[in-house]
């Protein structure tokens, strides 16, 4: 169940609050003299509400923004920490993101708000990080170490892993989900996710706490399991474009069906057959 409206610690002075719409995980990282947010929500609006709940429960500043990748839901709200003149890092194709999927569906949305009503997004200005990372690094953010490592293409090709290490702790975006099933679309590489979760399972200890971008925290044998599932989704998807199937003939597991609704598997096949050679991009 969804703890919404309470920060909940998970670590040693690292929060995590989840806000609807959308279950959105918001983090906390406290350090001795600052405070740093992960990810700002849908607007700014939004972004304003975990201002004022930042400044309710703790008495530090907020000294930096973390975006741990580029979706609407956990970036909108980048501009109301900008004009506070607070710096924001993310992974550094954001902007190339922004333009080739958010900014679209942004001024669709405020051309025409009918198109999606639930959407409040009038006010809302595209606002990439002030600092773009190509590369792992660590900072010293408010002085707590957090640890910053660019990720290759999987729920995006923007995801960043955040890492407390004297707290064992880390935050992953939509890299992994827990509320609800990993969601593709919006620039997904299905194909790639498992190598991406390969390559931090390789980081990521026994005894670790991992918070999702959606849901609860999890530990490393959460990450195993959905690892596999992404493992025989993406043979699935491989055998079938070898064999010349259609994204409506393609077959799936009940494992995957457990795991994934229908359209879901469907918009990962489009992802998929997109990536591979010798395939007609998807109208959809």
């Amino acid at each position: 169940m969804m703890a919404e409206g309470q920060w909940k610690q998970v670590a040693q002075r690292v929060f995590q609050r989840r806000y609807d719409p959308l279950d959105i995980t918001v983090g906390a990282v406290l350090g001795e003299h600052g405070l740093t947010v992960i990810d700002t929500r849908n607007n700014a609006c939004e972004a304003q509400e975990i201002i004022d709940d930042v400044s309710a429960r703790f008495d530090l500043p907020i000294v930096a923004v973390i975006n741990t990748h580029a979706h609407y839901d956990h970036t909108f709200g980048n501009q109301l920490f900008a004009q506070h003149s607070i710096p924001i890092y993310g992974h550094h194709l954001i902007p190339a993101h922004f333009e080739e999927y958010e900014k679209p569906r942004l001024e669709k949305v405020q051309r025409s708000p009918e198109a999606e009503p639930e959407m409040d997004w009038d006010g809302v200005v595209l606002t990439p990080p002030t600092h773009l990372l190509a590369q792992p690094c660590t900072l010293n953010l408010g002085g707590r170490e957090v640890e910053l490592i660019p990720l290759d293409a999987g729920h995006t090709d923007t995801d960043l892993a955040i890492h407390i290490p004297d707290a064992n702790t880390w935050f992953l975006g939509d890299i992994i989900e827990q509320s609800g099933p990993p969601m593709f679309g919006s620039g997904a590489y299905p194909l790639d996710w498992p190598i991406v979760l390969e390559s931090l399972l390789e980081r990521i200890q026994p005894g670790d706490i991992i918070v999702p971008g959606h849901g609860e925290p999890v530990d490393r044998d959460f990450i195993v399991r959905q690892l596999h599932c992404f493992q025989l989704l993406a043979t699935t998807l491989r055998d079938a474009h070898q064999r010349d199937e259609s994204i409506e003939q393609i077959s799936y597991s009940a494992e995957l069906k457990n795991l994934w609704p229908e359209d879901f598997l469907q918009q990962a096949a489009a992802d998929a057959y997109a990536q591979l050679p010798g395939t007609e991009p998807d109208p959809r």
